[in-house]
């Protein structure tokens, strides 16, 4: 298995430490000088910047020259490469994230929003909900931290009609192609949270339509299909707010429509009033 940038970066540095204390100490003893001589020597050498009042007239500090130019040379290349190979990894990343962020962006306005909406509905406990995020706008960066670890542990129990069932399936179904899409994305699996939610959403959809008819479901399927609602809910909340959290800090023009047309307050609306 190839060894990751960082881990070149710190066997490299180590090597490369490790190598100038031993030239520090050979030089210090063949060529008797201070340490701190032997250090700038050292260092000098392993650089290639060149000799200047310094340069060693011994034999053995000639062949300990060689060998530390040789060997030094080597591992501040290796050093060097590794480090541009994870400047260039991580901004690599990073347009991919950015990429998966569109993509994230594109769900909830195509789906995610009216299904959390749909789903909000089902929730018993809506009223706890709405308290802690209709005013999710004036939030800031530890609010959105906060927020995301008490309603991790929010209980949520579902309850549902059959029209609610329909609906929802209805919904689920003429989204299908769209989220087909979504899943072809090459970044999913940078963001595994999202993928989650993602087939959490799908597994929904198929258990709604491998029923022929959505009335008169015996208590046990009505209990499993609450489990699913549930696991849907509470994923899509949770990516709702890192969703929201990420357009206010890089994108506060679609932050402010997202506020405004949040499915958490009863007078939300992309009218600006005020």
């Amino acid at each position: 298995m190839p060894l990751s940038p960082r881990l070149r970066i710190r066997l490299g540095l180590a090597l490369l430490a490790a190598l100038l204390l031993f030239s520090v100490f050979g030089f210090m003893h063949a060529e008797h000088l201070s340490f701190v001589d032997a250090l700038y020597f050292s260092v000098v050498t392993v650089t290639t910047v060149g000799y200047g009042d310094i340069h060693p007239s011994s034999p053995v500090g000639k062949i300990l020259a060689t060998v530390l130019i040789l060997s030094g040379v080597f591992t501040f290349t290796i050093v060097l490469t590794s480090m541009t190979e994870r400047l260039l990894n991580v901004r690599a990343k990073q347009e991919r994230l950015q990429r998966l962020n569109m993509a994230i962006g594109s769900f909830f306005s195509e789906v995610g929003t009216e299904l959390l909406s749909s789903l909000s509905g089902m929730n018993t406990r809506l009223e706890t909900v709405q308290d802690r995020l209709a005013h999710c706008g004036k939030w800031k960066e530890r609010d959105f931290i906060t927020a995301r670890k008490e309603l991790a542990s929010l209980s949520f129990e579902a309850e549902f009609t059959r029209e609610d069932l329909v609906r929802l399936r209805t919904h689920l179904h003429e989204k299908t192609p769209f989220l087909l899409r979504i899943l072809e994305n090459p970044n999913m699996a940078e963001h595994e949270q999202f993928t989650e939610l993602m087939w959490a959403t799908f597994h929904l959809k198929e258990e709604l339509l491998s029923r022929e008819q959505l009335q008169d479901l015996p208590d046990t399927d009505i209990r499993h299909l609450a489990g699913d609602i549930r696991r849907v809910y509470k994923l899509l909340l949770s990516q709702w707010l890192d969703y929201m959290h990420h357009l206010q800090k890089d994108y506060p023009y679609l932050f402010s429509l997202a506020v405004r047309t949040t499915p958490f307050d009863a007078a939300a609306s992309a009218i600006v009033r005020s």
